[in-house]
């Protein structure tokens, strides 16, 4: 597969992080593999850094907030079980959310985003032939906002992989906790029990410390993770770069309501 660099070199710092080359790829998609979760620490160049926060704060104001329950498993209630089974116990997560047709042309995240070099590390390390962009205006490149209060609740992801990258750092609170291969989806193992004794606090955590400008990389299909309440004044600003496997998929309509409160 041919390298290309685009315009990375103005987004990523690619003397620490030499994305094009073979071996670094290998090492990071055997930490993936083996761990499943890959941080990239001050992935992004300073200038990047600064320019997508200052494009946050400008555009905060066009943000939808969300604030709800749900399922660990991200899913309707079941009437098969009691509501206090962990099928069916809720979660609160809360968040403000700015979609892809809100970030600035000439945005350091659509260089990154939109960059061949980086798509085909992110092909290499994820095992994936190739990535698409969503083919609806919202769901690409996401940036959430979670000021003092606001939590991701504990859950597990429908896809097999998120990337994430943190712009600003709050004063506290605002950890990302994992518990990994907690269940077995794909077998159909949905491990309610274990599930439990997660919503229970009677297991053991994980937690990644992450600064401003690292990426992550996190297979949490079967993983349960949450982030925890934000602390102090500052706003926590992470961006979600979406792809898909496929060309042309949009996410659902009931989705992008629920997520965006509207449709494009």
């Amino acid at each position: 597969m041919p390298v290309h660099t685009d315009d990375l070199s103005a987004v990523v710092d690619l003397d620490r992080h030499p994305l094009g080359d073979p071996g670094f790829r290998a090492n990071c998609k055997r930490a993936l593999d083996e761990h499943g979760v890959l941080v990239l620490p001050a992935l992004l160049v300073r200038d990047a850094i600064r320019s997508i926060r200052e494009e946050g704060e400008s555009r905060q104001a066009l943000a939808h907030y969300t604030t709800g329950t749900h399922t660990v498993y991200l899913a309707l209630d079941d009437p098969a079980f009691p509501d206090e089974h962990p099928r069916n116990r809720h979660v609160v997560s809360s968040k403000g959310c700015i979609t892809t047709d809100q970030i600035a042309d000439d945005s350091a995240l659509r260089t990154l985003y939109a960059s061949e070099g980086f798509r085909e590390f992110l092909c290499s390390v994820l095992g994936e032939a190739a990535l698409y962009e969503y083919a609806d205006p919202l769901s690409s490149i996401n940036l959430h906002y979670a000021a003092e209060g606001q939590e991701l609740g504990w859950h597990y992801d429908n896809s097999s992989f998120a990337i994430t990258l943190l712009i600003e750092r709050p004063e506290g609170g605002a950890t990302f906790e994992y518990v990994r291969d907690v269940r077995d989806a794909d077998a159909g193992d949905m491990a309610y029990e274990r599930t439990g004794r997660v919503l229970d606090g009677e297991e053991s955590v994980q937690r990644l410390a992450m600064d401003a400008g690292d990426l992550v990389l996190f297979r949490g299909r079967n993983s349960m993770h949450r982030v925890t309440p934000t602390e102090g004044g500052v706003t926590r600003m992470l961006v979600v770069l979406a792809y898909n496997t496929e060309p042309g998929v949009s996410l659902s309509e009931s989705a992008r309501m629920t997520f965006y409160g509207r449709l494009g």
